[in-house]
């Protein structure tokens, strides 16, 4: 059963980032070097290993895009617009704008704000299928202005490309499907091949060798983050039901073996009402086996000795979702300092999220929401600076830069600025 643990028995060890080993590593750099040396043919033998399947044409047709509209049936259709427009609101408002400003006469400063070229998206298929993930990593990329977005997913044993995916592309307004994945896709996305374009930068979940892959390109693409097992704290206390508490953790949990979920609270009832809840939702799940080794193994139940406490412990984990669980969930908002998506009140899962209300559901995990962000529009632009001086606002602060330089060591620095405001010799 799921353990209970006081507040002062907590393990401070910080779980690893990208959960890889020197196997995965060499077999990745392997699958990498193929692909650039392969191309094309390299894919389609990673296709038929890993996929089980022969396929000839690496891109999916636009009739199949278009088809994937009626193959869904329009109730699902509904649902995924519906979502659409909803991320899109929400996504719109992050939107930046270029900037110039004159401090001074003679002086101008500002920042341009500038799209990326072409973007690749990778989602995982089969039956760990998410069109959500689609729409939300595509939408940000189109208020962005980005000019293209590949996307690249496993096929399945038939060749085909689950029609929700295809629906939500369609929907979200992808350019380009490729029915590839695993590190080849992500190698693909990086180097090009005769079929799949270079992008600039790679979004999007996968398993570890998808993540290992992600790892080793970066620097010649961008990448958005380095995704660990999902993750789930909840604050809550004796008001909060327990059925729902246990229905919320065992949501993060079907996710994987090595998903988490944490409920932090300062009722010892409640924790014993939890524990027996969970157990009795398990054998209830689909994903019960799977579910039952993150309960088991990742997760826990923690009492804590005051509402601030939780608040520090919630903090320090730096959850990937943080649930508060609590009556006037808003005046707690403030002490939430490390977190990927905090769901406030009682009638806000973390499914509502991932699904639907607007926020994006691509956060940062294993306690990297102290340092990083969820994926928004700021993840498809570049930004540019740039200064203009008149000869008149150079000679005005020449002396100042010439220190600088000087300061530390470097001679042609301060001679590129003296040169300007000084007699040429």
């Amino acid at each position: 059963m799921i353990k209970i643990i006081k507040a002062d028995e907590l393990d401070p060890v910080r779980a690893a980032i990208c959960q890889t080993s020197d196997k995965i590593t060499a077999a990745v750099a392997d699958i990498i070097a193929n692909v650039q040396k392969r191309g094309d043919d390299a894919l389609r033998d990673y296709t038929s290993e890993f996929d089980g399947c022969c396929i000839d044409e690496l891109e999916v047709p636009r009739t199949d895009i278009e088809a994937s509209i009626n193959e869904i049936g329009p109730g699902f259709v509904g649902v995924l617009e519906r979502a659409a427009y909803n991320i899109k609101e929400y996504h719109r408002n992050q939107i930046r704008r270029d900037f110039v400003f004159y401090p001074r006469e003679g002086v101008t400063l500002g920042q341009r704000i500038q799209p990326l070229d072409r973007v690749g998206i990778y989602i995982p298929g089969g039956t760990a299928a998410y069109p959500s993930c689609m729409l939300m990593n595509c939408i940000p990329a189109k208020l962005a202005g980005v000019r293209e977005i590949i996307l690249v997913t496993p096929p399945s044993k038939d060749g085909s490309v689950n029609a929700g995916i295809l629906a939500a592309a369609k929907i979200a307004g992808a350019d380009r499907v490729f029915r590839i994945g695993g590190a080849q896709a992500i190698a693909a996305l990086a180097y090009g091949t005769e079929s799949v374009p270079r992008v600039d930068k790679i979004t999007g979940p996968g398993n570890v060798f998808v993540t290992e892959a992600k790892r080793q390109v970066f620097g010649v693409v961008g990448i958005d983050m380095l995704a660990g097992p999902s993750d789930i704290l909840i604050i809550a206390d004796d008001s909060s039901d327990p059925e729902l508490v246990a229905a919320d953790m065992l949501s993060q949990c079907e996710h994987g073996e090595s998903s988490a979920a944490i409920l932090v609270t300062v009722s010892a009832e409640l924790a014993e009402k939890v524990k027996v809840e969970v157990e009795t939702q398990l054998s209830a799940l689909p994903r019960e086996s799977i579910t039952r080794q993150a309960v088991y193994n990742h997760s826990k139940i923690i009492i804590a000795d005051s509402i601030d406490q939780a608040f520090d412990i919630a903090n320090d984990h730096a959850p990937e979702h943080l649930e508060i669980f609590l009556n006037e969930p808003f005046s707690y908002l403030e002490k939430v300092k490390n977190a990927g998506s905090v769901f406030l009140g009682k009638n806000s899962p973390v499914a509502l999220g991932d699904y639907y209300a607007g926020p994006n559901n691509t956060l940062p995990t294993s306690g990297t929401a102290r340092f990083s962000s969820p994926l928004s529009v700021d993840d498809f632009i570049k930004k540019s600076s740039y200064t203009y001086y008149s000869s008149e606002a150079l000679n005005e602060t020449g002396d100042d830069i010439i220190a600088f330089a000087e300061k530390e060591g470097l001679a042609a620095h301060a001679l590129s600025v003296a040169r300007r405001i000084k007699p040429r010799i």
